[in-house]
């Protein structure tokens, strides 16, 4: 064996188990998170708020869902604080465990029939509990796989971040799919509901097995060494990252495009007050297959990120995957689930990948090492937080019975999907390695000859 390859391949190993580490927490970890959104729109209205207005009904339960990311920016600035001063590693760690215990909660939480008001209650106070905990799992993991990748490969890589979020959402969907189909009605609302949540246990045995495999990242490690971490890595994300932040709050408005896809559309499709009448088990196989495509082409689309940018792949997806949302709402509406699905599978699964597979390694490429999990947390965070009230706007907008609900959501979706482009557009381009690393976010990028041969090498597995 070539020494210098000998030499490198631990560092390769550490690649490579970062991925599997990131990809496989990640799916975990949101399994928990997307069960919560599924039943917030299929059975949470029926089983936790009063029996009057079924349309009121719907707006609080999608509400509850909103409620988890009003805590995600409190939880960005506690766990990034963390990530940066104390390591990725920890960081992920803490989140996989606050999130596993909140979810086994809400599986044993009584219903509005057995204790009145209470029951929402505490369902806004575990989803609060949820919505701190997943604030730092993005971040943190996107970091931690980013600074263990090889160089030129970090798109590739970090993508795998995100194909474990998607993964995760397979998995909560299809838990629920033989409780849907199999189960009476009466069955499923009363206790069949509560097993994928009760199943987080498991969760959190097999993430911490895995997580505590994966070694600090060797660029925390070295600012460890040299004494380079910040005291306050929030104050110096605000103040030197400041632009870069305001970029990744508007790219990070393209959650719009899962929420119309999961929540708005689930509920418009199959709860009684729409009038659509999809059935539950059949609703459930449109996210199923979104889902299925996006992991085959995320990698894709990440690979194609280290040639050709990331800026180009966030841009055209973001405006495709907002056209889409037209014509996935309008099939819906006219009660044709073939349409949906196909709608679901172009929208969701491959063109929104533009952006959802790049953004792990775009976002924390434009903060240095020292702020890059505080800095990527905090803009990020807010940014879903103010999509998360979207499908309860969306449903106050255009409640049961009005006119043209397709046109009018799809309208605010587009809309909001352009600000997302253009913030992609006003950004920088990363895929070319920066100094930012060293903490200079604005330095130079590596000359074109140089950093082709060092990809090059990278691809052919020389360079860790």
């Amino acid at each position: 064996m070539n020494p210098s390859a000998a030499a490198e391949s631990p560092g390769r190993h550490q690649s490579r188990k970062a991925a599997a580490s990131g990809w496989i927490g990640s799916a975990l970890e949101y399994y928990d998170f997307f069960i919560y959104a599924t039943a917030a729109a299929l059975v949470f209205p029926q089983i936790f708020f009063p029996h009057g207005d079924p349309a009121i009904a719907i707006i609080a339960s999608l509400a509850t869902y909103g409620v988890g990311y009003v805590a995600r920016p409190i939880g960005a600035f506690v766990l990034g604080h963390l990530g940066d001063t104390h390591g990725r590693k920890g960081v992920l760690l803490w989140c996989m465990f606050l999130m596993g215990f909140s979810t086994i909660a809400v599986g044993l939480l009584p219903t509005y029939d057995q204790v009145g008001l209470l029951a929402p209650a505490l369902l806004v106070l575990l989803r609060l509990i949820q919505g701190f905990a997943v604030a730092g799992e993005i971040s943190g993991a996107s970091s931690m796989i980013l600074e263990h990748a090889p160089f030129g490969r970090r798109g590739f890589f970090a993508s795998f971040t995100l194909q474990g979020v998607q993964a995760g959402q397979i998995l909560a969907a299809a838990v629920f799919l033989p409780l849907a189909h199999y189960m009476e009605p009466d069955a499923f609302n009363s206790w069949g509901w509560r097993i994928p949540f009760l199943l987080s246990f498991v969760v959190i045995i097999a993430g911490w097995i895995i997580r505590r495999e994966v070694h600090e990242t060797p660029a925390f490690t070295d600012e460890v060494r040299h004494e380079a971490r910040p005291r306050s890595p929030i104050v110096d994300a605000f103040k030197y990252s400041w632009r870069d932040m305001l970029r990744v709050v508007c790219m990070a408005l393209m959650n719009v495009i899962p929420v119309v896809a999961t929540i708005f559309g689930a509920a418009y499709a199959v709860q009684p007050a729409y009038g659509i009448g999809f059935a539950k088990d059949v609703y459930l196989w449109i996210p199923v297959l979104g889902n299925i495509l996006a992991v085959l082409v995320i990698p894709f689309v990440g690979n194609l990120s280290d040639r050709i940018g990331r800026r180009p792949p966030v841009i055209v997806g973001s405006l495709l995957a907002g056209l889409m949302a037209f014509g996935y709402l309008y099939a819906i509406s006219i009660k044709n689930v073939p349409l949906a699905v196909v709608m679901s599978l172009l929208m969701w699964g491959v063109v929104y990948q533009g952006y959802n597979a790049v953004f792990p390694s775009f976002y924390p490429e434009l903060f240095p090492t020292r702020t890059r999990v505080s800095a990527m947390a905090i803009s990020q965070n807010v940014g879903t937080t103010i999509t998360a009230m979207l499908p309860a706007i969306f449903t106050a907008i255009a409640p049961p019975g009005a006119d043209h609900i397709w046109l009018t959501v799809g309208s605010l979706a587009f809309g909001i999907t352009v600000i997302s482009a253009l913030a992609a557009l006003s950004a920088r381009e990363t895929f070319r390695i920066h100094m930012n690393d060293l903490g200079q976010p604005d330095a130079a990028p590596v000359a074109k000859p140089e950093y082709d041969r060092l990809r090059a090498a990278a691809v052919r597995g020389a360079v860790a």
